[in-house]
């Protein structure tokens, strides 16, 4: 039997540039850069600002210094040394959000670093264990089945399993990689179709055509896609009119 889902959070990854006020509306959360793998101290206060006007959620969306590469070139770091990157991001954001009146709910790793964590088990431990240290309610977001939710799950901090509107997948679970053609779903009613096929059948149609099961508890699309603020609109109207409640992040 399908699993309807009676409510889901609807998060897109803002401040690095983009027009982040077009896809405000339709989303409930706000995944942040923290200026190293894009954006910059302005950019990130306007979109914190735009996000808290709004009432969406701001979490932190720490990624690898590599703005050449925008956080997607796989990097190899000590323990040490990504835990100071981590922290360095994490508190930089937190002030920006602190001084506006607002709070921190949640922390997703961007780009390369997030694709790492979800199979690396030792990586996916030092994310979890640096964002416990730095505050314990912080909610992780992870993909479906991935090692961050486990790491995650191992020192209890609350957490997020995530899907994607605007990524296809591979037959084992995780994102088909950018550099694979149609990797990245730019037509808005594919992306829809994917939305609500995750938040109501709890499933997804990957490579070859073959369905894998996922239970996501927020969905995620990109804001620096193109076309980003007319899939977020058609993925808001898809779900709803599916019966979804569109709610912030819960932690799990």
């Amino acid at each position: 039997m399908p699993r309807m889902a009676q409510r889901i959070d609807l998060n897109a990854d803002l401040g690095e540039g983009m027009d982040d006020a077009a896809i405000l509306p339709f989303i409930t959360s706000a995944n942040v850069a923290c200026g190293l793998h894009a954006g910059d101290p302005m950019v990130i206060d306007r979109t914190v600002e735009l996000s808290l006007a709004r009432g969406v959620r701001i979490g932190a969306h720490p990624g690898y210094a590599d703005r050449q590469n925008f956080g997607r070139v796989d990097l190899k770091l000590s323990s040490e040394q990504l835990s100071a990157l981590l922290l360095y991001q994490l508190a930089a954001l937190d002030a920006l959000v602190r001084a506006r009146g607002g709070e921190l709910s949640h922390v997703k790793p961007h780009g390369a670093l997030y694709n790492q964590a979800a199979k690396q088990i030792d990586l996916a431990r030092s994310i979890a264990d640096t964002v416990r240290r730095f505050r314990s309610s912080l909610v992780l977001v992870g993909l479906c089945g991935s090692k961050l939710i486990q790491a995650a799950e191992e020192c209890g901090l609350p957490l997020a399993r995530e899907a994607f509107a605007d990524r296809r997948y591979l037959r084992d679970g995780t994102l088909m990689p950018r550099t694979s053609h149609g990797s990245v779903i730019d037509d808005p009613e594919q992306a829809a179709a994917q939305a609500a096929m995750i938040a109501t059948q709890g499933a997804v149609i990957a490579e070859g055509g073959q369905r894998i099961s996922l239970q996501a508890d927020t969905v995620c699309l990109h804001g620096d896609t193109p076309s980003a603020r007319v899939i977020a609109a058609a993925i808001r109207a898809r779900l709803e009119a599916n019966g979804v409640a569109i709610r912030p992040l819960a932690a799990s």
